[in-house]
């Protein structure tokens, strides 16, 4: 049996007194999309932290391609040795370094040849459609094109999953919509194993190809957005299919 690439068994974790996961259990199998989805300030972002290494669980186990990489309070693989590639809300762009500055920096940091690095940089910016842009710096660019850069530069160190935290947020809603379709598009290309959370049903069903559902610091259900739709498990799963409903508006 392969083992998931990420795996989340019965994990605890807050901050001082303020429990914000209980129990929770996911896991993504090699090549697979998992969104999770659930309300602002429900814990996604801790469930980020823990599979990048930033914080350790309280309690259950964290694995990364069936190793045990955090486990009852202890790290037992840092960040730097988990081989992954995250974007954030905020994109984290280094402002002082060129398109190209902020791809090579991090396979620089990874030991890449230079021949290798050069390629690798040239064939990552011509999937998004950046290969002009190279010599700009982020704050040359529009909010699209920094989307690309990031998502570039997680892509090009060939990691072993990509962690999104909410990087399409801030977008408006023409050009998120455009860029849902290059990221799946990205993904798929390259068998990405891929983690993305975001309390937008829309995106959800736009990127992932199962969605889990996160309430009260566990998941409470997962599957596609059809089987969601059709068989909500709990009133919370339910709400969000009639809000989205009542956004669509009447046929």
């Amino acid at each position: 049996m392969v083992a998931p690439a990420i795996e989340l068994v019965d994990v605890h974790a807050g901050y001082c007194d303020h429990v914000v996961l209980s129990g929770l259990s996911l896991a993504i199998a090699e090549g697979e999309s998992v969104v999770l989805l659930g309300p602002s300030g429900g814990g996604k972002s801790t469930v980020v932290r823990l599979v990048l290494g930033f914080l350790a669980p309280a309690k259950g186990r964290v694995a990364i391609g069936g190793q045990t990489v955090a486990a009852d309070g202890r790290t037992l693989t840092p960040p730097e040795e988990r081989n992954l590639a995250v974007v954030f809300q905020d994109l984290a762009l280094w402002p002082h370094l060129t398109v190209h500055g902020n791809l090579a920096f991090v396979l620089e940091s990874k030991g890449v040849p230079r021949a290798d690095r050069e390629r690798r940089i040239r064939e990552a910016l011509a999937r998004v459609g950046l290969n002009d842009k190279e010599r700009r710096y982020p704050g040359e660019l529009s909010g699209g094109e920094r989307q690309r850069v990031a998502i570039s530069r997680a892509l090009v160190q060939d990691p072993r999953a990509v962690l999104l935290d909410e990087p399409l947020s801030n977008l408006d809603a023409p050009r998120k919509r455009e860029l849902m379709v290059m990221f799946r598009q990205l993904f798929e290309e390259s068998h990405s194993t891929v983690l993305h959370v975001t309390h937008d049903l829309r995106e959800a069903a736009a990127l992932g190809d199962r969605i889990a559902i996160l309430e009260n610091g566990r998941i409470v259900q997962d599957g596609s957005f059809a089987a969601l739709r059709e068989q909500p498990a709990t009133p919370f799963v339910s709400s969000l299919f009639e809000d989205l409903d009542a956004l669509r508006g009447p046929p």
